[in-house]
């Protein structure tokens, strides 16, 4: 399939790789983050034209010959297709222009930590003809007997047309786009045309599960959702939807399915999305000059931002932003801050020793190629003040192997507060947290809002159930664990009118996540409870109430609702059972409502007694898969 190019812009410089030769990407090396010594010198200058985005930044003309960029991509794909919890971090940006022909398509794989964005004003100025994918994931024997995209995590594609082109593969391959991830993938703002989307990899021989995802501000064709566990999707337009697994969600989507029959099929669909602002993106103008949009917040919205022209929103040009490097201390980020830039974060793994502290309302922290902010010594590596219209987006944060209190604060417990904005809220999107998996973590609270009017919009908060530990020596597995990657709670929400679409708990040791502030709004709720309590007794409260709820809503609160949750089971240890008394723990009010929930055993040894407090059928290996479903609670 062809399409006509779309508007090049004037002035145009060749195919080149930022702050670097033109080769192959290679790893990374980083240099731990150090606190500097503060210093009168003035903010460097970024160009407005020929950025410095450091060696793992490539940005990709259309004049340069189709087999060179599919080099690229296919080396780092294979650099990157099992590397799941290396350090190695990518971003791919495209100028606007067509990539690839009808006889010569770009077929891109995506792997582990890499980014695909086009740099247009619109998802149109960029367009793919040929693919953007992602496969199963062969583990084991690397051939194809436990073949999988439950472990797809970590990759992003945004900002661009693909014009589905599968010329040269095989029949099965050919058949769609295929986009068989799992949690930390995001998909926002791309428009596909010429075939179906698969959420699913059903090429690949033997069993093909996968288990979320989230798509935002896309125009989208007809999408087989296949085996996804959960999903959701906001703020775009679908041909037509498949089917669904336990816990499909639509929240402002035109063209979604209807939801009257719930459970069957599991479809939750909002008409409109109550709060949403879309994710900031870097472009270059007709100039080429580099800035990044930051989208206004909407409230009761539906559609994508683009259909009519530009998105709204405010420009900032990329010489107001600091331009960071893992490199870049963490006295230097703050200097910066304070005065008055905001923070671009190239790729790669940047070790915090003290807090990355943003004070000022509306400063946007951005981040490319999944950047990444280890704690180190015990420090909460970012912290937002009580501040309206702060955006922190693209970012992972993990925790380090001395217990950090918090990894990622918004606003000071007990703080002053009436300093927030309903119609600009501080946004989280894309921001990921790790317990474990890449080195041993240790975290009381990963993510903690204490202000008002915050929006969370898709995050995956995991304490991990599986790392480079599994593979030292004399490690004994989940006991071992259990004790030494620590995570009290994955998210705890004090603020009032908070609200957040998509968001991923797993794995905590108690709640995995806590909300106790007034009118909060939760569109998707996914949680995992921890695979590896070594006994009843390691999971239980102190007043003797078996397990920790994987949603737990304060004794007080008065309002809250939550549309389309789901709290599963797949505990390995201990004999009969460890049992949890009820997915979700909720104050007995008519002000809180939940729609659409569900519990459900995926395999141990784990029981899940009720869904929603007292109410709901029992999750055990009876029921093994089989979901356990609410309508609504309280019952009307």
């Amino acid at each position: 399939m062809t399409t006509s190019p779309a508007r090049l812009p004037r002035s145009r410089p060749p195919f080149r790789r930022l702050g670097g030769a033109l080769a192959v990407a290679v790893a990374l090396l980083v240099a731990p983050a150090t606190a500097g010594v503060a210093t009168a010198a003035p903010p460097p200058t970024t160009s407005a034209i020929s950025p410095d985005l450091g060696p793992n930044v490539t940005v990709f003309d259309p004049s340069m010959p189709v087999s060179e960029i599919q080099a690229v991509l296919d080396t780092t794909w294979e650099r990157q297709r099992d590397n799941e919890m290396g350090s190695e971090r990518y971003a791919y940006l495209f100028l606007p222009g067509v990539y690839g022909t009808a006889t010569e398509p770009l077929q891109i794989k995506v792997g582990y930590y890499t980014e695909i964005t086009g740099l247009g004003e619109q998802p149109t100025d960029v367009v793919i003809n040929g693919k953007v994918e992602v496969y199963n994931r062969c583990l084991d024997d690397g051939g194809t007997s436990n073949c999988i995209a439950l472990n797809n995590f970590w990759r992003t594609v945004s900002n661009l047309t693909i014009a589905v082109n599968g010329t040269g593969q095989d029949g099965c391959r050919a058949t769609a786009n295929f986009w068989a991830v799992s949690q930390a993938v995001s998909m926002r703002r791309v428009g596909i045309t010429g075939a179906n989307l698969s959420l699913m990899d059903y090429c690949t021989a033997g069993p093909q599960y996968a288990s979320g995802g989230f798509i935002a501000d896309s125009d989208l064709p007809f999408v087989i959702n296949g085996s996804q566990q959960q999903w959701l999707t906001r703020n775009s337009v679908v041909a037509g939807w498949s089917n669904g697994v336990w816990n499909q969600v639509f929240s402002g989507v035109v063209g979604a399915p209807d939801d009257a029959t719930f459970p069957d099929p599991p479809y939750t669909t909002l008409e409109t999305t109550p709060v949403s602002r879309e994710k900031p993106y870097l472009f270059v103008d007709d100039d080429g000059r580099y800035g990044v949009r930051v989208p206004s917040a909407r409230t009761g919205s539906a559609g994508t931002t683009w259909a009519d022209g530009a998105t709204p929103g405010r420009t900032i040009p990329l010489t107001e932003f600091f331009v960071a490097t893992p490199a870049s201390s963490v006295q230097e980020i703050n200097n910066q801050l304070a005065r008055g830039k905001h923070l671009l974060l190239t790729p790669g793994v940047y070790d915090i020793e003290k807090s990355i502290a943003v004070k000022r309302a509306g400063t946007v922290v951005l981040g490319l190629g999944q950047a990444t902010l280890t704690a180190v010594g015990g420090a909460t590596p970012l912290t937002i003040a009580d501040v309206p219209g702060a955006v922190v987006a693209g970012v992972t944060v993990d925790a380090g192997t001395e217990e950090s209190p918090v990894l990622l604060q918004v606003g000071k417990p007990h703080g002053n507060g009436g300093k927030s904005d309903p119609a600009n809220p501080t946004t989280l999107s894309d921001v990921y947290f790790r317990v474990g998996g890449p080195h041993i973590g240790k975290a009381d609270i990963a993510l903690q809002v204490n202000s008002d009017d915050v929006l969370i919009d898709h995050t995956w908060v995991w304490r991990a159930d599986h790392g480079v530990e599994d593979f030292t020596e004399g490690y004994l597995g989940d006991t071992d664990r259990w004790q030494i990657n620590t995570g009290r709670n994955g998210a705890v929400i004090n603020g009032d009118r908070v609200t957040a679409t998509g968001l991923f708990v797993e794995h905590f040791q108690e709640h995995n996540t806590i909300w106790n502030g007034e009118d909060g709004t939760v569109v998707l709720y996914q949680n995992e409870l921890p695979y590896d309590p070594p006994s009843q007794a390691d999971w239980q409260e102190p007043d003797g109430t078996l397990g920790w709820a994987g949603y737990k809503v304060g004794d007080d609160v008065q309002r809250h609702r939550l549309y389309g949750g789901g709290v599963y089971g797949y505990q390995r240890n201990a004999a009969p059972g460890i049992t949890t008394e009820h997915g979700f723990e909720v104050p007995e009010t008519p002000g809180v409502q939940l729609h659409h929930v569900m519990t459900v055993h995926l395999d141990g040894v784990g029981v899940i007694e009720h869904v929603v407090n007292d109410v709901g059928g029992r999750s055990d290996s009876s029921t093994q898969g089989q979901p356990q479903y609410v309508v609504r609670y309280p019952a009307p």
